[in-house]
């Protein structure tokens, strides 16, 4: 990808103030809100409970029609939704450090705040972790931007070599060390203690442990880094002038992603009851190919961007859009809705909860979430958890 978008217009020295509306690109903030929907239908079976687990980590006592809908979702989601978080996570620092360099701030002024930010992403993960969400991912992308803060002033050409450093490390070590981890991981072990206690205790053991996890598997380091490199290529602020790119990469995604996720969709279809060899393998290949998925289907939203752009803002995009600008706010708000209303220390109304009914609980989710961020968006107003972090990674002067 060779750089194709200016930096930001020059203006006086210091973080940047926050971007207008018009300022915004549509294609990211598109891909923002249809990942939410993603990343709420993959989260949502871990709200279940009362259920007994297979020997592949599958729910049992499940109806043919929630094995059909497991079989989707494990075929066109699972594992696609963090890959994307990923890339544009990697997109916004990219975005953030150009507007801060194009303001004169120095290498380590824009390193100092990228930092702050980091730190409290870790922060706002954890006490996700332990009072909604113990599937947090908020801490690890923290964890990976105090890294990728480091990379955000090298040129193209020492990006690449990043880029490909990363991906052979997570080839040959990074996902093995995850489809060991996913394959012999089993359920939510039981505190004796009363249930929302034990959510405290596991989601405070399972964040810092997870990040560990992640950290040393350096899965989103590849991923974050290509982020970057889309902001430097233009290919999703200004799709109209990538779209042959766009469509050979959002194709030959979509390819791979059916193609290195069917062997594990067939396992929960109940079609396929592999040794614990080919489980890891299989798990290993969906790992692998969504790492491209993610990229795919971000492609494919320019692409839908481009194609919508007559709207503007406007109908079905600009509902969309208005999620995406609040991404941070609209992804806790699933948890506060799912997580009081299906699990054991709530509602309880996911105890038996199959699949298919999990996954209309999800999308009705993010439904409220898109209703949330479009009354926001014409009152003019931002995210509340987008006026914290910006808050606490700035100050009050520039929120």
């Amino acid at each position: 990808m060779s750089t194709a978008t200016p930096l930001a217009t020059t203006g006086p020295p210091g973080p940047p103030t926050s971007i207008t509306k018009s300022e915004r690109s549509l294609a990211p903030d598109i891909a923002r809100g249809f990942m939410l929907l993603f990343i709420a239908l993959a989260n949502v079976p871990v709200h279940l409970w009362g259920m007994g687990l297979d020997k592949y980590n599958h729910n049992t006592g499940q109806s043919t029609a929630d094995h059909i809908a497991y079989f989707v979702e494990q075929l066109l989601i699972a594992e696609r939704s963090r890959p994307m978080f990923a890339i544009l996570y990697g997109f916004g620092i990219a975005i953030m450090a150009s507007r801060m360099f194009a303001r004169g701030m120095e290498a380590k002024g824009v390193r100092k705040i990228l930092r702050r930010r980091s730190w409290w992403l870790l922060a706002f993960g954890f006490v996700h972790s332990v009072f909604l969400f113990y599937g947090d991912i908020l801490a690890p992308y923290g964890a990976t931007g105090l890294i990728a803060l480091f990379l955000v002033h090298l040129s193209d050409k020492s990006l690449k070599r990043w880029l490909l450093a990363s991906i052979a490390y997570v080839v040959l070590i990074g996902n093995v060390i995850m489809a060991y981890f996913f394959t012999s991981a089993g359920g939510t072990p039981e505190f004796d203690v009363a249930p929302y206690v034990g959510q405290m205790i596991f989601g405070a053991i399972v964040s810092p442990i997870g990040v560990v996890g992640l950290m040393v598997s350096g899965s989103f380091f590849p991923l974050v880094i290509a982020g970057m490199m889309l902001h430097r290529s233009g290919w999703i602020e200004h799709p109209e002038a990538h779209l042959p790119q766009l469509r050979k990469v959002f194709y030959s995604g979509m390819a791979v992603n059916v193609l290195s996720s069917l062997p594990v969709a067939l396992i929960g279809l109940g079609a396929w009851e592999p040794s614990h060899g080919l489980w890891v393998a299989a798990v290993y290949a969906t790992l692998l190919g969504g790492m491209y998925a993610g990229l795919g289907y971000i492609c494919g939203f320019a692409l839908l961007a481009h194609k919508l752009r007559g709207f503007g803002r406007r109908g079905v995009p600009g509902a969309l859009a208005a999620v995406g600008e609040r991404s941070l706010t609209s992804y806790l708000l699933q948890s506060f809705i799912m997580a009081p209303l299906l699990t054991a220390w709530g509602f309880g109304l996911g105890e038996d909860l199959g699949y298919l009914g999990a996954f209309g609980v999800a999308f009705g989710t993010w439904l409220v979430t898109v209703f949330v961020a479009v009354a926001l968006d014409k009152a003019g107003k931002r995210g509340p958890f987008e006026v914290l972090l910006r808050r606490l990674t700035y100050g009050p002067k520039r929120v």
